[in-house]
């Protein structure tokens, strides 16, 4: 166990772009307006508590379903990859049914602790210190919390077309990360 600066900024900025919480300022400012108030430390600390569960017992957990990480890896870059086409291009593939609330879902799990975020970190961890990961996703997840909280001023300040390049830019990302998911991945299911 060895902290690593260099590490926690590359996880961190990968969780960042997976998490993408600035491209979906949108979506959480139509659920306040749909909802009402979005409890923003809630969804927080739930969505963190996901994702570090996730971290230690995910591949576990895919075992005792039998799954191997590399299966699971491969389904996540696609799902990845389709997030990714939906940021860059502006459409929606993914219909989620309407929530009554919107702390916990959508906003924590799916929007910030979805599929493509598990999936990245059981990626991560084969790459990665265990110490280094925990500590960007707090990082992330404060974050993550300050846009929740600031969510209706971050629109005021970027407009729609700001927040438009953001979620391009963080679409192209994720779309390399997808990518690179896949081909490091896809070669352990014909092992």
């Amino acid at each position: 166990m060895e902290l690593d600066f260099k590490e926690i900024a590359t996880v961190g900025m990968v969780l960042f772009a997976v998490i993408d919480i600035v491209g979906t300022i949108p979506i959480i400012v139509d659920l306040r307006a749909k909802h009402g108030h979005v409890e923003s430390g809630k969804a927080s600390l739930v969505a963190g508590m996901i994702m570090i569960v996730f971290l230690f017992i995910g591949e576990e957990l895919l075992k005792l379903i039998g799954i191997d990480v590399n299966s699971f890896a491969v389904a996540g870059s696609f799902v990845l990859f389709f997030l990714a086409l939906e940021m860059i291009l502006g459409i929606r593939i993914y219909r989620d049914e309407e929530a009554s609330s919107a702390s916990i879902v959508p906003i924590a799990f799916p929007l910030i602790a979805g599929a493509g975020t598990m999936t990245t970190l059981l990626s991560l961890r084969a790459e990665f210190q265990t110490i280094n990961i925990i500590i960007a996703i707090v990082l992330n997840i404060i974050l993550v919390y300050g846009v929740l909280k600031s969510s209706a001023k971050i629109e005021k300040i970027l407009g729609q077309n700001g927040l438009g390049v953001i979620r391009k830019t963080f679409g192209v990302v994720l779309l390399a990360i997808a990518v690179k998911l896949f081909a490091s991945n896809v070669k352990g299911l014909f092992i």
